[in-house]
């Protein structure tokens, strides 16, 4: 039965993710309708008159399609908060520490650029040796001898004077690649150096880490009070709760009693989802909030105080397989102004103190949160949304 919840459960929130996919995608494709109509030419006044018309469906059917978008996600909050209990069902909260050690071949480097080789300079491509270039052998009839060795005299000149320029030029290459190359290896000599001595720091670094870990995984086997306090830590930063509504934890272990003090902390009542909804008023063109009576804010929110009490009761016991924590004083409340002094304070809603062997027989699939409460002889707020908060002096701690 519990096997088939959790599946019923996985299947009901990918089901609610589509829906509230296809609507937003509805919402959009309607909004590029309208504005497509919107943008058609009319031509004479029949059209006009069509235009107008068409122009106003469109609009009717996105606003209509944007209040079922709206609608779909407050459903999908009210949804998160129902199901703020039976989220936790499929998890299995307990920590593996060995998987907390990090292992020097299968953790990335923190410095992943200096394993890139630099790059060396190209040697550069050298242009081709100027060539000598017989002079065209001089016209007419007269002087053909000495114009042609006047010729050959400039072209000579011209030549080896190319030469020395092509000469020069190629050295001036040779020396810059000479340079450039001396510096990239010196370069890449000294990248090489930082890298041996930085994987050298890094396996150093992890070495520390994983005989912290160890050190860790020892002290939480002996009970020790600061690690049994770290590891309730990672269990409370493993629980994931919706963005929109923020839990925050603060607890104490007491080893000679075996006992964990929790407090938990809530978002106020005044910032709880008040609208039931929206619907779309055509003769005004309004879309308009449905808020919820005070009676149904009241009832959700006592429903999500009692689905967290009993949340954080069964993760942090199901997590403590070594069965370290033997009773759990919990506390769960909000931040605010204290009705009667005015200071911000923690007001606690709920109060009730849990036997770990006797805890963990429950069924969390199948119980109801309000009456395990009872059974457990909490104390219960009879109107948290007006900030009544309890005594829970009474609340049995070892």
């Amino acid at each position: 039965m519990k096997a088939a919840e959790k599946d019923r459960v996985r299947r009901a929130k990918a089901a609610e993710r589509r829906d509230l996919a296809e609507r937003r995608e509805a919402a959009r494709q309607a909004k590029a309708y309208e504005a497509k109509v919107r943008k058609a030419e009319v031509t004479d006044e029949r059209d006009r008159k069509a235009h107008e018309k068409a122009v106003k469906a469109a609009h009717a059917v996105a606003q209509q399609s944007e209040v079922e978008r709206m609608n779909s996600e407050v459903d999908a909050v009210f949804d998160d908060l129902e199901g703020l209990l039976a989220a936790t069902i499929d998890v299995d909260d307990h920590i593996d520490l060995d998987t907390l050690r990090k292992p020097f071949d299968a953790t990335p480097f923190d410095m992943p650029d200096l394993e890139i080789p630099l790059v060396a300079p190209k040697r550069p491509k050298v242009p081709s040796e100027p060539t000598y270039v017989e002079p065209a052998k001089p016209k007419g009839f007269f002087g053909k001898r000495r114009k042609l060795e006047e010729a050959r005299a400039m072209a000579r000149q011209t030549h080896e004077t190319r030469k020395a320029e092509w000469a020069s030029g190629v050295l001036a290459l040779e020396e810059k690649y000479a340079i450039e190359l001396a510096a990239y290896e010196q370069a890449e000599a000294e990248r090489v150096d930082t890298l041996a001595a930085e994987k050298d720091r890094f396996r150093r670094e992890l070495d520390d880490y994983n005989q912290s870990i160890d050190q860790f995984i020892t002290n939480l086997s002996y009970g020790d009070a600061e690690a049994v306090q770290e590891y309730i830590s990672l269990v409370v930063e493993n629980s994931t709760y919706p963005d929109h509504f923020e839990v925050t934890h603060e607890f104490s272990f007491a080893p000679e009693t075996a006992e964990l003090r929790m407090s938990v902390t809530v978002p106020t009542p005044d910032s709880f989802p008040a609208v039931k909804g929206y619907k779309y008023v055509k003769t005004s063109d309004e879309i308009r909030e449905v808020p919820l009576s005070q009676t149904e804010i009241k009832k959700r929110y006592a429903s999500v105080l009692h689905q967290v009490a009993i949340r954080s009761l069964h993760e942090v016991f199901e997590a403590d397989r070594r069965g370290l924590i033997r009773t759990i004083s919990l506390e769960v409340g909000t931040k605010a102004q204290h009705p009667a002094t005015g200071r911000l304070d923690f007001l606690p809603f709920v109060g009730v103190s849990a036997e770990r062997d006797s805890f963990m027989e429950f069924d969390l699939s199948g119980l109801v949160p309000l009456a395990t409460l009872k059974h457990l002889g909490a104390a219960i707020s009879k109107d948290p949304v007006a900030l009544v908060a309890v005594d829970v002096k009474g609340v049995r701690k070892s």
